[in-house]
């Protein structure tokens, strides 16, 4: 896909961005309403990386409204900026437009770009939406990006689809450890060791929340 997505990446204070973090305020506060348990991790400093398993399309303005110190750098199908209109607005909001379908290396370098702009980065690893909860089917490029940026990783469990007038709850995770196989450096290897330790994170994840103690010290 044609075009400059390291565009996304910028200083500049987004009025959409902040106008639709408003709305996701009074929204999910109300009718599809929200609550994060362990929110307080997402106030670390950044640069860091945020991971989350995928159910609704509005899943990034959630994490939007979780994150309160800035705004967030997040990726998206290259497919939703096929219309112009979109790709500009997307743009606006610091979306990271990716074809999951090659090597993208234009977006890989728009994410170290932000990673060097101590941005916080929102990463989906499945690439697509799941209602069924699981972290099995991760794209190749997401360890690859976390490889390379060398920052914390965070990960958020969201335990049902948004709905009306029923709760979603999203599960900040502690950071997940990875400097042994940065030290290993980095190839398919390391990469996908990595990406078994996304799968293993969420696996434990899912089994604290149906366990009814989804993450240690949990309030």
């Amino acid at each position: 896909m044609k075009g400059n997505k390291a565009e996304a990446v910028t200083d500049r204070r987004s009025f959409l961005y902040g106008l639709l973090r408003v709305l996701a305020m009074i929204v999910f506060h109300t009718v599809m309403p929200v609550r994060f348990v362990h929110r307080e991790r997402l106030d670390r400093e950044a640069p860091y990386l945020l991971i989350a398993n995928h159910r609704h399309a509005l899943d990034p303005i959630i994490m939007a409204m979780g994150i309160r110190r800035q705004q967030i750098v997040f990726l998206a199908k290259a497919e939703l900026g096929k219309n112009p209109i979109m790709k500009n607005l997307l743009t606006r909001v610091h979306c990271i437009l990716v074809d999951r379908h090659k090597a993208d290396m234009e977006a890989m370098r728009a994410c170290m770009k932000a990673v060097r702009m101590k941005k916080i980065l929102l990463i989906f690893p499945e690439g697509t939406r799941h209602h069924e909860g699981q972290m099995e089917q991760i794209e190749s490029g997401t360890s690859m990006i976390a490889m390379r940026s060398r920052v914390p990783i965070v990960p958020i469990y969201i335990d049902r689809k948004l709905s009306f007038f029923r709760k979603t709850t999203l599960y900040v995770g502690e950071p997940i450890p990875y400097d042994d196989l940065l030290e290993q450096g980095i190839n398919a290897v390391t990469c996908e060791a990595l990406n078994e330790r996304f799968r293993e994170t969420y696996r434990e994840m899912i089994r604290r929340t149906a366990a009814g103690n989804p993450a240690s010290g949990s309030k």
